[in-house]
């Protein structure tokens, strides 16, 4: 096979290509600064070689570099080329701390195997994490270590059949990629030929590159992509990271301040291999300029968020001043949006002009003037509105003129930014739409574009640049929208008909009955009328006596509440800190939604009491708790569960709807969720075909981790579950996975780190070192949920019947396997099939870490939780790859097999999926604790 045959093979992805070339000697450090430099100590200091611009810590030059950022300008090429400190590698460009360093070179010849090396050139100069490794060809198999040999990954490429497995960007085909995830000074690479398939003389194109802007614009174009292999200047290279080497880190660096590189306002990283680099992106906001520089940061032009002290909406006279507009200094979104208050008059400035604003319009994006307050003219004027690169205003067009004697208003249009939507929505940070409600429009005046501009939502009113800014309107309200009964849900509303025998009546908005129906339903009441009267005598009597009756039930009732320590509940709940409406039901409430606790209801019994199906008088469907005990310790654990879940908002959180005290043992209203634990998913006949596949498994694991990380660190009191297990964990109708039981947790005040505390949990989760000393902490639940990790990758129980027929910790078996190196041996037959080992490796060293034996060196739910995120969006990422490629991929879940659950009927409990969960409340009451 020809070359370019190979070439053509090559699939298109965005990529750039650097070669490999011989290591040079270290740049010196000879008139490198070791201290906080201003851009005007620099100014003789050249800012360009050929077409490549150059900033500090860079430079050219004595006293115009940071030590060890020496770069050296060779002026008698055409044109002239830069290059690092006094090595060969050329720079074709330069950032904050990085250099993009193309090398590109091509193999051929009758050799099998071929041999190839890079190393840094400098001290502290090394491939940044996150560039690829590219060979592009035919038929051969490609092995890539660092600089001492450590395996980072290997690729193969063929020209026939189709594409192969886990290739990256490249499919295999003519093409192939090895992810570099590390910081690596160097990188060594052995490429061997494959037998019996190419021509030997056939070359390969061999290159590392950097992802970059024009990614996108390669990943859809091959041909481009394969000019880039044949002609240098379109390759894009490989970043490589400079950092400072000084000092060894940020924390011994800012020790010597002298020497300390940087700014004030800018921020300090330390560098995997050592030294530290700076930067301008702090608490959120982006910056620019230069954190090398003792200017240091200056903040990005718009800013989404007001300052604390700014009111989001404040007014001037009668007139309303909504954000992005200000009236106070850094009020605005800008300095372009700021308004000035004269005399009760709003004032807006452009040009040296000053205009009386009579309205200001976020929904429209107009800003509405009446005329000039000074140079002002009797004639007729052209006004014309300043923009910059970050936000502006735009009036009239140059040649729309006004006449200011007959006072006619002047519309101006404005946009935030010049920026099109689908460039700003990637920047969250200084992205305007900050409403839920919100959406992005592009701005144009003519042909002329203007920049992009926030709206509510229809069927939503309001202001789209503030959090929670848009607000659903109720059509119901307003005329002319419905001719009937009228319901509105957000953003829109349902109308139907009036029923028969009414009307719509125009003034009252509602149906009434009409006039005809109103005599005949007069008539039919004054003879009942006559009729009940006869009877009133009658009921009374029975109305007395069931009045007393009710009376004596009242006081029972009272007493039971009393004793289930209503009183204390009651003042729990209504607390103004409580953000969530929890509420105390009555006995009857309870009674009626579950058809007086009939046997028909019982959703499961367990230890510790039984869980009934309710429907409110609301039609909501709550799953309904009643202990069976009847002792202090259960009543104080049901105070600590209403206590516990009343402060608590979270979607992966199950939620309490409200308990009642009136009974002899209290009850907990919680909302119903239908898909049952994920114990029973994990663990029940694992013979049934309807399995999770591994997308679920992190979905259900993200989920889990993020709530549980919540709980620790974001509630308004840290909470610890103490019970984390599979069995807790309960899946709805969407497989979303819902926290529950909350009767053992714990909350603390903002000054504890732990609580010594009676230990409570169950076996085969619980933490060896609260165990053993009874202090209960964040990382307790940590090691619970590692547990369920390893739940989630095996498939077997947290306490598991071993082959040798003895009981054995899951998470012992799980570190011994991982330690041994036979993982793969314990892991389920469906995660190994579908995870790729990247991934498990990952989720095994989180795994292993969430089971250290200290709690000290274990991660926190945060870290876990940032963690997984991390492995789903990667894994996302590569399903979206595979769609795009083979098109739609099998479900997540199957929910055809209802063979798991038969014994119950889907069609009555009215649950979704693969099987019926209904028992879910109560097989947490089954399991031990």
């Amino acid at each position: 096979m020809s070359s370019s045959r190979a070439m053509v093979c090559a699939v298109a992805f965005a990529l750039a290509c650097l070669a490999a070339m011989p290591p040079a000697s270290a740049a010196s450090g000879d008139g490198g600064i070791l201290y906080l430099p201003s851009a005007a100590s620099l100014a003789h200091c050249p800012t360009s070689c050929g077409d490549v611009n150059i900033s500090y810590p860079f430079g050219i030059g004595a006293s115009c570099f940071r030590q060890g950022f020496e770069l050296t300008c060779d002026n008698t090429t055409k044109p002239p080329k830069l290059f690092l400190g006094n090595s060969t590698t050329q720079i074709t460009d330069v950032f904050s701390s990085a250099v993009l360093v193309p090398m590109f070179f091509n193999i051929s010849g009758t050799n099998d195997t071929h041999n190839i090396s890079w190393d840094a050139p400098t001290r502290g100069t090394f491939i940044s994490g996150g560039n690829d490794f590219f060979v592009v060809g035919c038929d051969f198999d490609v092995d890539l270590f660092d600089h001492v040999r450590n395996p980072i990954g290997s690729c193969l490429s063929r020209c026939h059949g189709k594409a192969l497995p886990n290739q990256g960007p490249c499919n295999g085909i003519g093409c192939c990629s090895i992810s570099v995830q590390n910081d690596i000074p160097g990188f060594q690479a052995t490429i061997v030929r494959a037998d019996n398939m190419a021509a030997q003389s056939d070359p390969l194109h061999i290159g590392i590159m950097a992802f970059m802007s024009d990614g996108d614009y390669y990943t859809n174009n091959a041909t481009d992509l394969l000019l880039s292999w044949t002609n240098a200047s379109n390759i894009l290279g490989a970043v490589l990271d400079v950092s400072i080497m000084d000092q060894p880190s940020c924390k011994s660096a800012k020790l010597n301040n002298a020497s300390y590189a940087c700014a004030t306002d800018g921020y300090c990283r330390n560098a995997s291999n050592g030294g530290y680099s700076c930067y301008c992106h702090y608490y959120n906001y982006y910056y620019t300029s230069n954190a090398y520089l003792s200017e240091g940061c200056t903040p990005q032009d718009y800013n989404p968020k007001p300052k604390d002290h700014c009111p989001t909406t404040t007014t001037c006279g009668s007139m309303k001043i909504p954000f992005p507009f200000g009236l106070k200094e850094g009020c605005s979104a800008s300095e372009r949006f700021q308004l000035n208050c004269t005399a009760g008059n709003t004032v807006f400035s452009s040009g040296g002009a000053q205009y009386n604003v009579t309205d200001v319009s976020v929904e429209d994006g107009t800003l509405t003037v009446s005329n000039l307050l000074n140079n002002a003219s009797s004639g007729r004027e052209t006004i014309i509105i300043e923009t910059s690169d970050n936000g502006y205003a735009e009036g009239p067009p140059v040649e729309d003129q006004f006449d200011f004697s007959m006072e006619y208003d002047i519309v101006i249009r404005w946009a935030v930014s010049n920026s099109t939507c689908q460039k700003a929505k990637r920047n969250i940070t200084g992205y305007a739409c900050r409403s839920v409600h919100s959406d992005c429009l592009n701005v144009s005046r003519g042909q002329i574009f203007m920049g992009y501009r926030c709206k509510c939502l229809s069927g939503f009113q309001g202001n789209p640049y503030i959090q929670d800014g848009c607000s659903d309107i109720n059509e119901c309200l307003l005329p002319n929208y419905c001719n009937g009964t009228c319901q509105n849900v957000p953003g829109s509303y349902i109308c139907t008909d009036c029923p028969h025998g009414k009307e719509f009546d125009s003034v009252k908005l509602r149906c009434v009955t009409s006039t005809k129906q109103r005599n005949i339903l007069l008539g039919i009441a004054i003879g009942i009328g006559c009729g009940i009267g006869s009877i009133i005598v009658a009921l009374g009597t029975i109305v007395l006596a069931n009045k007393w009756k009710r009376g004596i039930q009242k006081r029972i009732r009272r007493a039971h509440f009393k004793k289930n320590q209503g009183l204390l509940l009651e003042q729990l709940i209504s607390d103004e800190s409580t953000t969530n409406k929890t509420k105390i039901f009555s006995l009857d409430e309870l009674e009626e939604a579950t058809n007086n606790f009939d046997a028909t209801r019982v959703l499961g019994c367990g230890g510790h009491g039984t869980v009934y199906k309710g429907i409110l008088s609301d039609q909501r469907v709550v799953a309904i708790k009643k202990s069976k005990i009847v002792e202090q310790i259960e009543i104080d654990q049901f105070i600590n569960e209403v206590a516990i879940l009343s402060q608590i908002i979270h979607r992966n959180v199950v939620k309490l709807f409200g308990c009642c005290l009136e009974d002899e043992v209290p009850l907990l209203v919680y909302e119903f969720i239908s898909n049952g634990t994920l114990y029973e998913l994990l663990h029940t006949d694992t013979t049934v075909k309807c399995l999770l596949s591994w997308d679920d498994r992190i979905r259900i694991a993200v989920e889990a981790a993020g709530a549980l990380a919540y709980l620790h660190s974001a509630a308004t009191i840290p909470i610890f579950h103490r019970d984390v297990k599979s069995s807790n964990i309960l899946l709805d109708d969407n497989f979303t996975t819902k926290v529950s039981d909350f009767g053992a947790s714990r909350s603390l005040s903002l000054d504890e780190t732990h609580v010594v505390t009676i230990v409570q949990g169950t076996f085969g989760y619980l933490d060896p070192e609260y165990y053993h000393t009874g202090e209960l902490t964040e990382k307790s639940d940590v090691y619970s949920f590692g547990v369920i990790l390893v739940e989630l990758l095996t498939r077997k129980k947290p306490i598991f019947i071993n082959d040798l027929g003895a009981k054995q910790s899951l998470s012992h078996y799980f570190v011994e396997s991982l330690h041994e190196g036979s993982l793969v041996q314990i892991l389920d037959s469906q995660v190994v099939e579908e995870a790729d080992q990247e991934e498990i490796n990952e989720i095994a060293s989180l795994t292993e870490a969430c089971l250290r034996v200290k709690g000290g060196e274990r991660p926190t739910m945060k870290e876990v939780d940032m963690r997984l995120q991390f492995l789903r969006t990667k894994r996302l990422r590569k399903r979206q790859h595979l769609t795009e490629k083979e098109g739609d991929i099998e479900p997540l879940l199957c929910r055809e097999d209802n063979k798991l659950y038969g014994h119950i009927d889907l069609n009555n409990v009215g649950s979704s999926g693969c099987y019926s969960l209904e028992q879910e409340f109560a097989s947490s009451f089954g399991l031990p604790r």
